[in-house]
């Protein structure tokens, strides 16, 4: 319905939706016409081509899931529009050599031939009209509006579709002259072709009907688009056309315009005329929107949300300078030089426990307070943004079984590092983390992005001690990913800003100490890289238990990483000096531990012993807006300082967890097409020595399709033993990929186990290429045993053309001797190459027949580059969707039978669903309750909230005062973060009794 809104109205951008329209019209025409014209030769002839209709259907099943991730996206990524092209340059190259279009009487030779040199032409054509223009401006005798260049893409999609529009006239119609007397009215010729229609629809018979259409093509032929007259109607042209052929196929050349030229010029001259007319007067036919100005106007009304991020990109700077940002911090922060050192030496007051730098006490004296908590955000757009959304609501009222539970918003946000993804850039901190937080709740209105906040903290105006500010404020630690380049990104947008859309920032370093009421306290810690605190924090937080925390106070301890859970999955142990504060310092003071780092949310509880417990609840929640992780890897973890935990909660449960991961078998691809950069140079390495196979016809020499499977399965044994002893690219592919696919075992399992599962792995790949390689070779083989491939030279494609095109389409006149000479030579010339560089199968075919007759070191180093690219061009095609189906096979089936690769195996689903936050009571008696709230499905589509839009304010108010705080609502209604919101989890945790023996509990 979007779509048919924006035709209807007056504003659309242009010119790409003239293209597509028209592009639209022209392909349901064709198969219109092919359909009425060759159903009969389709159907009697289907019986005695099935070889070849097989040969299609692998054809197009191959390409189908090559592009299948492709359908229904739009222009941007440009490595999806370029897929396209690309999808329809080498399908259309291959198609038409295969015979069946022919014997239905659709010579696609003609066609694309046809296309090449129309679209060529028209190309240049407008390029001079474009220029010309552009100099007539210059020179001041058009309107300044011309000053504004057309896109070169523009150009180059109206070429396209005039092309395929002539061609397809020319498919139906030809290009013959019909004579007929010049006082016949157009209008009667039209009269005659609807009475032919009328009595044609007098027949009972379905088929006689569909059978006798091309009847009534042929009156749309010579009616509808009849020529537009002789050349001595127009005597200055007669030197400038093309001419059609006599439909009496005498030797005489006619003196009719070609319809086809007629066609082409026709669309040229609209294309140029509503140029013209709007460049010159600033109107055009439907007032349409330049493509900048679309976008502008798009962005007041729709959110423009970044993808998450595609972890399995090879076409991504940003994971290369995430991997580069790694490794310089790896090497640099982790023992030599760490920013928390250079915070601790820039603090002003010797003793840090007392230092108003770290430590904040300003919400103690409240009666009770609400506060939140999220961790890992910023990975994409809708799923931060629903977060934040409900995050920035004044209050939120869920039904929980036969209650209504009103939550009002938090006055503090904790949030628990990983703010952006995939490295902590500007650009990524500004689009993927700020940009959505302030959507839900926008900054004051003096607010400016650029600026550094040099004395924290900088209260509103009014407001005289941060004591007394009443809006929401927010904390923040840094995750492994904040750290990736030494905390600079963080300390500039989070140390140095003053908001987070209308969250106030009061915090000057990493971590920090929030003093509650009622005896609570919030310590935020900063692990860095080491996953552990440095011996600065520690002093602090130490100092702080001694002085500060009392005896019956109770704590809440802040890390990025659930260490206790990590180490028991990797079997290791971390965190050293965190465990030391908990144990000797807080001595069952930490009431609660939180996390982020894992995207799910668990909680586990201590079970009730008689040994001293540390660490009363367990808790993770990473899933403030970054991909999802799964939870049934944790299953089994039960112990950690000594006690014994019992699981609570899981979000998702571990069977909805175990089902999701059966999505990397087949939707791996469609969520990672970035990976064939990688996948498909890999396999074609791997079979690189192996091409051409010239004797792979022998496999069909065989009697039964039995003995030929069995002969195909033989030759692929052979394949692979040539590639261990007579290969060198082949063989150090397959080395190279047995190495990294040992190491990318995770080290949870025992060395012989990786071993095992690394060369099955690799094995598969192998198998895959070698088997795609073989089948590549079979097709190419029989194209070539039935003249199909490789009949003359690289130019075979041209020499027809030149031959058909002095056949139908004269030249009396001589224009094409003319043009050849004005441009020395270059119109032939460009036709020609072009031609042999559309027509890859056939320059692969007859280089490979040269390689198979006299070897591969008969051929020029040029030739043989121009014989592999062409290869490539086409394995490429066959591999991508092999290789991601056997890599996300091989996802599945570690993640669910081995539980590892618990992060490769989620973050290549792209998951942006079940998104969660914690919400935080505490009440006046000084219990904690605990909720979390989660949202099971994100919207994807969003709109202008119009409560928000219509909703008087005060220029200078503050977002958190209004009733409706986020811009944009979830398009459909049902749909919205704040519907659909539903409670998860639920537990108390109780103040400390004076009583030591009295136990806390759970409800």
């Amino acid at each position: 319905m979007e779509r048919v809104r924006t035709i209807l109205t007056h504003r659309y951008p242009y010119p790409h939706e003239h293209s597509r329209h028209f592009m639209i019209a022209v392909i349901a025409g064709w198969l219109f016409l092919i359909s009425s014209d060759n159903l009969q030769n389709l159907i009697m002839k289907l019986d005695k081509n099935f070889k070849w209709w097989s040969m299609y259907a692998c054809l197009i099943g191959f390409f189908y899931f090559f592009s299948s991730p492709f359908i229904r996206k739009t222009i941007k990524p440009n490595y999806s529009n370029f897929s396209r092209w690309y999808i329809a340059w080498i399908f259309l190259a291959a198609l038409y050599h295969l015979p069946s279009f022919q014997s239905m009487g659709l010579d696609l030779r003609m066609n694309l031939s046809l296309f090449l040199t129309i679209y060529i032409s028209s190309l240049i054509f407008l390029i001079v009209f474009h220029v010309i223009f552009l100099g007539l401006w210059y020179l001041g005798l058009v309107s300044r509006m011309a000053e504004k260049k057309p896109e070169m893409l523009t150009i180059i999609q109206n070429c396209a579709v005039i092309s395929i529009a002539c061609c397809v006239f020319y498919s139906h119609c030809g290009n013959r002259t019909v004579s007929r007397d010049k006082s016949t009215d157009r209008r009667t010729a039209s009269w005659v072709a609807f009475s032919l229609w009328r009595k044609q629809n007098d027949d009972n018979t379905l088929i006689s009907k569909l059978l006798r259409m091309h009847k009534f093509k042929d009156q749309i032929c010579s009616s509808w688009f009849a020529p537009v007259g002789s050349a001595s109607d127009y005597p200055l042209l007669s030197k400038w056309a093309i001419y059609g052929e006599l439909a009496s196929n005498g030797s005489e050349h006619s003196n009719i315009i070609s319809p086809v030229y007629s066609l082409w010029a026709t669309f040229i001259g609209l294309y140029m005329a509503n140029y013209v007319v709007e460049r010159s007067t600033g109107w055009a036919l439907t007032h349409p929107l330049t493509i900048s100005e679309y976008e502008r106007l798009k962005r007041l009304l729709k959110p423009e949300f970044e993808d998450m991020v595609p972890w399995y990109s090879g076409t991504s700077t940003d994971l290369f300078k995430t991997v580069f940002d790694l490794m310089v911090s790896v090497t640099l922060f982790v023992g030599r030089f760490d920013m928390r050192m250079m915070q601790a030496a820039m603090n002003k007051t010797p003793d840090e426990s007392k230092s108003s730098d770290l430590l904040y006490d300003h919400l103690d004296g409240k009666d009770e307070l609400w506060f939140d908590f999220i961790a890992d955000t910023g990975d994409g757009g809708n799923s931060t943004y629903a977060i934040a959304r409900l995050l920035a609501q004044p209050s939120l009222v869920i039904k929980s079984d036969d209650s209504r539970l009103t939550f009002p918003r938090g006055e503090l946000l904790l949030i628990g590092g990983d703010l952006a993804y995939p490295n902590p850039s500007s650009f990524s901190y500004e689009r993927r983390f700020f940009s959505p937080f302030e959507d839900a709740l926008k900054p004051p209105a003096w607010y400016k992005p650029e600026h550094i906040a040099l004395e924290k903290p900088e209260l509103p105006l009014g407001v005289s001690e941060l004591r007394k500010y009443r809006g929401p404020q927010c904390f923040l630690i840094p995750g492994n990913h904040d750290w990736f380049d030494g905390l600079h990104t963080f300390m500039r947008y989070i140390c140095h800003k003053s908001w987070l859309g209308g969250w106030f920032l009061p915090q000057k370093r990493s971590y920090f100490a929030l003093k509650l009421p009622n005896g609570w306290w919030v310590f935020g810690l900063d692990q860095a890289l080491h996953g552990d605190i440095d011996v600065y924090q520690f002093k602090f937080f130490a100092e702080l238990c001694r002085e500060k925390v009392g005896e019956s106070d109770s704590v809440i301890v802040i890390t990025h990483e659930p260490n206790w859970l990590l180490d028991w999955y990797w079997g290791d142990k971390t965190g050293k000096n965190v465990t030391y504060l908990i144990c000797e310092y807080l001595k069952g003071r930490c009431k609660l531990r939180m996390a982020g780092d894992l995207h799910h949310y668990m909680r586990h509880s201590c079970v009730e012993s008689k040994e001293p417990v540390h660490v009363h609840h367990l808790l993770v929640n990473g899933c403030g807006g970054a991909f999802l992780h799964p939870t049934h890897v944790f299953e089994n973890f039960k112990e950690c300082y000594g006690n014994k935990y019992e699981t609570k909660a899981t979000y998702p449960s571990y069977d909805d967890s175990s089902k999701i991961a059966l999505g990397n078998i087949l939707k791996f691809r469609r969520k990672n097409w970035q990976f064939d950069v990688i996948g498909g140079f890999v396999y074609f390495v791997l079979v690189f020595s192996m091409f051409p196979q010239c004797d792979s016809f022998r496999i069909l020499h065989e009697d039964s399709w039995g003995d030929r499977v069995s002969s195909f399965f033989i030759a692929m044994w052979n394949a692979v033993f040539e590639i261990l002893e007579r290969s060198y690219v082949s063989l150090a592919g397959v080395v190279t990929l047995l190495m990294v696919s040992f190491f990318f075992v995770p080290t949870k399992l025992s060395r012989r186990r990786r071993a095992l599962l690394g060369f099955l792995h690799a094995s598969a790949h192998i198998t895959s290429a070698v088997l795609l390689m073989l089948l590549m070779e079979l097709g190419i083989e029989i194209c070539i045993r039935n003249h199909l491939l490789a009949t003359s030279g690289y130019h075979t494609l041209y020499e027809w053309y030149r031959k058909a095109e002095s056949e139908h389409f004269p030249d009396p006149t001589g224009l094409r001797a003319r043009l050849e000479q004005w441009t020395f030579g270059l119109y032939p010339a460009c036709i020609k190459y072009l031609m042999s560089a559309f027509d890859i199968p056939e320059v692969m075919a007859v280089t490979r027949n040269t390689i198979c007759r006299k070897g591969i070191e008969s051929l020029p180093r040029g030739g043989a580059i121009i014989y592999y690219v062409s290869v490539f061009l086409y394995f490429w095609v066959l591999s991508t969707p092999v290789v991601s189906m056997v890599f996300g096979s091989y996802l599945y089936i570690c993640i669910n039978w081995f539980h590892i690769h618990f992060d490769e195996a989620f973050s290549s689903l792209r998951i942006a669903n079940y998104k969660a936050f914690t919400r935080f009571h505490i009440k006046k008696n000084g219990d904690l309750e605990v909720f979390t709230l989660a949202v099971d499905k994100v919207p994807k589509d969003w709109m202008l909230d119009p409560d928000w839009d219509m909703e008087t304010t005060d220029p200078l108010q503050m977002s958190h005062s209004r009733r409706f705080p986020s811009k944009w609502r979830a398009a459909s209604g049902w749909s919205d973060p704040t519907s659909v919101v539903r409670v998860v989890d639920q537990f108390v945790i109780p103040r400390t009794p004076t009583d030591p023996f009295i136990a806390d509990f759970d409800t």
